[in-house]
């Protein structure tokens, strides 16, 4: 294979009588399996001791990941062979099915608890988070909501108000689970979509201010999430336990120094450190691997959020809107849900249950995030083939971007 071929990841398949072309962005494609693959290995590795605990098979949870792997590549790959013109008339049901989903988590025997939280949809052998799939059928939905609502969203409150009560609903009910990280992340993507959608900077800085106060009072209303918020600020204060999970996840950074103790070697994942494989992925790899494939993990997600944020961009010169602002979104979510989960490991945020994309022990989530960067890589298509322009014209036409800035004024 020559290294044209390579640079531009090209895959021909036969399709009916003749050979289709394929083409897959490096930028998206390359940082995306580099993580799956690394998370991969690192969940072997930080879950090997309690796997071999609980089931006596070391290799238990590697291999439940390797399966929710080929069935999220499997997922992205049906998705990758969609139009994107699809989606946008499936926003509105995407959404009612977000509420149905969470509200049958409490009904008896469909709704799974796991430590307090009822996060869990019992379909069979598998559990389904729902919460994952509300964040990505938002996204959808509020894409579409913005290319249909674009005048009403930039020049009436209404406009602006109308779609959050959905998401308000939606948040209420991840409340009652309760999952205040999905709701964090929610709500900040929401809000960056309507940002980029044209909403007025002064009724953005108002409602955001207003997101911040709900969600500072459900803290403060809440024993548990008032005693994250102050432990973080000095975990060693009581090491033993309110700041255990971080005292050991800062332990694990402090052994890994530049190289790390070696694949494999690390001591926090021996029962120190409470959801090693799930939660606190990136304080073992720390530990194992060192602070310069720490470095390199946060320097490929940053390639991923920038690469969707630029396609976004060009899909928004071409007039494509919906496809602009699902790639907006997409990019807003993976980076925030990344950020947070590191800073929580570093100890720079208060401890939320919230995984690493590409890479925590989940399938949900995994499934989820394999769809996502599938729909960024066919959108990334589109917009550079160009065979959808006509369709998404809409919303603000070809001065889109100008009208849009002087709305912010």
């Amino acid at each position: 294979m020559s290294m044209q071929a390579i640079r531009q990841s090209r895959v021909s398949v036969q399709a009916g009588q003749g050979s289709v072309q394929l083409s897959l962005d490096p930028w998206l494609l390359l940082p995306a399996v580099t993580l799956l693959m690394l998370g991969l290995v690192m969940v072997g590795s930080a879950s090997i001791s309690i796997a071999e605990q609980k089931t006596s098979q070391p290799f238990y949870y590697l291999i439940r990941q390797s399966a929710y792997v080929g069935l999220g590549l499997a997922l992205a790959w049906t998705v990758w062979r969609l139009p994107m013109r699809l989606w946008q008339p499936a926003g509105p049901y995407l959404i009612m099915g977000s509420v149905l989903l969470l509200l049958l988590l409490f009904v008896p025997g469909l709704g799974r608890e796991v430590n307090g939280s009822l996060r869990w949809l019992a379909l069979g052998p598998v559990n389904l988070q729902v919460s994952e799939l509300v964040k990505l059928f938002v996204v959808i939905y509020l894409a579409g909501y913005l290319v249909r609502h674009n005048e009403a969203v930039r020049r009436q409150a209404s406009g602006f108000l109308r779609p959050l009560a959905l998401i308000v609903l939606l948040s209420m009910l991840l409340l009652l689970e309760p999952d205040f990280g999905a709701v964090a992340v929610m709500m900040a993507t929401a809000m960056g979509m309507m940002w980029l959608g044209g909403a007025r900077l002064l009724q953005f800085l108002l409602l955001g201010l207003g997101m911040l106060v709900m969600l500072a009072l459900l803290a403060v209303a809440a024993p548990y999430r008032m005693a994250r918020l102050t432990t973080f600020l000095n975990p060693w204060a009581d090491p033993f336990d309110s700041g255990f999970q971080l005292t050991q996840a800062l332990i694990a950074f402090g052994r890994g120094e530049w190289l790390g103790v070696g694949l494999g070697s690390s001591v926090q994942k021996l029962f120190y450190l409470p959801e090693a494989h799930t939660d606190f992925l990136f304080a073992v790899m720390a530990e194992e691997l060192g602070l310069l494939v720490v470095a390199l993990v946060i320097v490929l997600f940053l390639i991923i959020v920038l690469r969707a944020l630029l396609i976004g961009q060009r899909a928004e010169k071409q007039d494509s809107l919906f496809m602009a602002y699902v790639a907006y979104g997409l990019g807003i979510w993976i980076g925030l849900q990344a950020f947070i989960n590191i800073g929580v490991n570093m100890g720079v945020l208060p401890t939320k249950g919230l995984t690493l994309p590409l890479m925590s022990y989940g399938g949900s989530s995994m499934m989820v995030m394999c769809i996502a960067m599938a729909l960024l890589l066919r959108i990334e298509r589109e917009t550079r083939s160009g065979l959808n322009r006509s369709r998404y014209r809409g919303g603000l036409g070809s001065g889109s971007t100008d009208r849009r800035r002087a709305a912010h004024a």
